[in-house]
């Protein structure tokens, strides 16, 4: 990107802090399963194919990838979220531990299932993917305890993400708790938006739709070019009075709207693409510990650039870490 010694030395300085800072991720925890096998034959019940299952993982999924990918940059992490009393629920909890993630926020709703998609994907191709899912919002006191957790959570942190995947945990309360709470700490808020709840955002420090999300959550037909994207970018900020928004381009990279009226075209540094998968979990995670780090909301921007730049060279969900991103930023 053709950046000085100077700027790459900064850079990698904000990257050092990184582990010092404390992140609160409140949001929509899932569990991603995958079955991996091949296919020889149709079964002789209906015409669909027959999976010889070969494998089975598990992942985080949801919030918990942001959590994710904020552990493997060595930050100190703790979730906000709701989990039924399942085996999904128990596995998340183990995984997280297994990272360093501190769980002693999450709030346990026997009347919901933990979310979990299973995806089985036959010789790289997947076949079809099921989910278990309590829809709707949740009880009254299960919001009462995510609203009890998060407040108390909030003397502890340095920043506070919010991954909204629709699934409940997001609610308005819990927005406006978020918000308020975060800025009477003085310590920023970001948000992966839901495009349903696009008007709840009002005063966050920055919000990371991609081009998609954007042009929904603003309920407009999306249009071809850069002065259309660009006067989309300004309305966002306008309506939100957000102090800046980062519409995520795919390969035309990111562009930044700052408080100010300051645009800032990032390009991509992508070499190759393999899978885009979870990209948006890494770019708020990375720019928003940039944010906790104390850098400038345009540098913390570019280190999350560099950081999607690593993901999506790599298949499946994936995250980032300090010596990928340091060694991006030679």
């Amino acid at each position: 990107m053709g950046r000085t010694p100077a700027e790459r030395s900064r850079l990698q300085g904000i990257v050092d802090r990184f582990s010092r800072q404390r992140i609160l991720v409140v949001g929509d925890l899932m569990l991603d399963q995958f079955i991996r096998g091949g296919v020889s034959r149709i079964s002789p019940e209906a015409p669909v194919p027959v999976v010889q299952v070969r494998s089975e993982s598990f992942v985080l999924g949801g919030a918990g990838n942001v959590a994710h990918n904020l552990s493997s940059l060595g930050a100190r992490v703790e979730v906000v979220g709701v989990i039924g009393e399942d085996q999904a629920g128990r596995r998340l909890l183990d995984d997280f531990s297994a990272r360093g993630i501190a769980t002693g926020r999450m709030v346990t709703e026997p009347s919901r299932v933990t979310s979990q998609k299973c995806r089985i994907i036959a010789e790289h191709q997947q076949v079809v993917r099921f989910d278990r899912e309590s829809p709707g919002p949740l009880p009254a006191g299960a919001e009462r305890g995510v609203l009890k957790v998060l407040l108390a959570a909030l003397s502890q942190t340095d920043a506070v993400i919010l991954s909204d995947y629709g699934k409940g945990v997001v609610s308005r309360k819990v927005i406006a708790a978020a918000i308020k709470g975060a800025h009477r700490r003085g310590i920023p808020v970001t948000v992966d938006p839901k495009i349903e709840h696009f008007g709840l955002y009002r005063g966050v420090d920055c919000i990371t739709p991609n081009t998609a999300e954007a042009w929904a959550g603003m309920r407009r037909p999306p249009q071809a070019g850069d002065q259309p994207l660009i006067e989309l970018g300004w309305g966002i900020r306008s309506r939100l009075r957000a102090k800046s928004v980062l519409i995520t381009r795919g390969p035309d990279g990111m562009s930044l709207f700052e408080d100010g009226g300051r645009l800032t075209h990032i390009p991509t540094v992508a070499q190759e693409v393999f899978d885009v998968t979870g990209a948006g979990d890494t770019v708020i995670s990375v720019l928003t510990l940039g944010l906790a780090a104390g850098a400038p909301i345009r540098e913390a921007a570019v280190l999350s650039n560099y950081a999607a730049g690593i993901v999506v060279g790599k298949l499946g969900t994936a995250v980032c870490t300090v010596p990928e991103l340091k060694e991006a930023l030679r």
